[in-house]
């Protein structure tokens, strides 16, 4: 059945790849983006150009923590939007409750002033911090973030929980592990690296390359956040839910350096630098409850989802040059 879906955050990475699927499905999707200057506005209008060809597609520019959305005949909301980056939270740390906080309040309670009740809200994979022990299940309490983009993840979640014991929303809250994939940010490790070797560049490796991540390529994510919306869709008034979206394996950060170098077919020239603030030793995402909620299962390993990415920074930047570091 053809729905109408208000993507916040649509602009982004995740936000507009969740907007193709949703228009792939034949729905009609509203996308709202304020297009925050954390990264190029051009990077995101990029990642907008196709959705702004389809009839299904409206975009909206506007800010979800003080502008009014475009909720009118929406029957769900996606709600992405959010100010992104860890070590930059420890610079602005105000500027991100503004934007993950105040923002998330906003938008929960015009909808249900609206009616509406079915939410996906992207949480992260930071709430963890570094006290909970791997592999780390949704149960866990999750009281001890280490950074303020962290507490903005976690305090976005604490309010579904209050918005839901007050009202009669549906919501879903999806911990995404580093999610990857064409079109990811330029500021996160997989993208910067893979730029930085391609060109000839030295590589900052914070640490002594054992912190592991938990990598989710792009349509897992997807696949995750499309069941979250159709659970949604059968819960029951009044219901929440806290699931994990990760890839179901843990890679030390030496050997993601490694994969890119030979997927690239060049070598990493690596600068070594001490552990940063706020960055986590671990990310491991068990995907038991995520199973048994919505079904999920990754499918795409890291050697494969790299492999893809290279191949898309390949087709987008031309393969460098190894003698000059130009695209050739």
């Amino acid at each position: 059945m053809k729905q109408r879906l208000l993507v916040t955050g649509a602009a982004g990475f995740i936000g507009s790849h969740v907007c193709e699927a949703l228009i792939r499905r034949g729905n009609d999707v509203a996308g709202v983006d304020n297009f925050d200057p954390f990264y190029a506005r051009e990077v995101k209008e990029r990642n907008l150009a196709g959705l702004r060809k389809l009839p299904a597609f409206q975009f909206v520019e506007a800010d979800v923590a003080r502008d009014p959305m475009p909720l009118a005949g929406v029957d769900a909301v996606i709600h992405l939007a959010a100010k992104p980056g860890v070590r930059p939270s420890l610079e602005d740390p105000a500027s991100y409750m503004d934007a993950n906080v105040t923002a998330t309040a906003r938008l929960f309670d015009a909808a249900r002033r609206v009616g509406l009740n079915r939410i996906v809200f992207g949480s992260s994979s930071s709430v963890y911090g570094n006290a909970t022990p791997a592999p780390f299940t949704e149960d866990k309490p999750a009281v001890s973030p280490i950074s303020p983009y962290a507490a903005s993840k976690r305090a976005g979640e604490l309010l579904a929980h209050a918005f839901v014991h007050l009202y009669p929303l549906k919501i879903i809250c999806l911990r995404f592990f580093t999610v990857y994939g064409p079109r990811q940010r330029p500021d996160l490790a997989i993208h910067k690296f893979t730029d930085l070797i391609a060109r000839g560049r030295p590589v900052r490796m914070h640490g002594d390359g054992s912190s592991e991540r938990d990598y989710t390529y792009i349509t897992d994510c997807l696949d995750g956040v499309l069941a979250a919306l159709e659970w949604t869709a059968g819960a029951a008034q009044g219901a929440i839910e806290t699931v994990n979206l990760g890839g179901g394996e843990r890679v030390r950060l030496d050997r993601l350096i490694a994969l890119i170098a030979e997927a690239l077919g060049r070598e990493a020239r690596i600068e070594r630098h001490p552990d940063q603030p706020g960055d986590v030793r671990l990310t491991d995402a068990d995907l038991a409850h995520a199973g048994r909620v919505l079904g999920f299962k990754p499918r795409v390993g890291i050697e494969e989802g790299i492999r893809k990415f290279v191949d898309w920074y390949e087709e987008v930047h031309g393969r460098q040059s190894r003698t000059s570091g130009r695209a050739g």
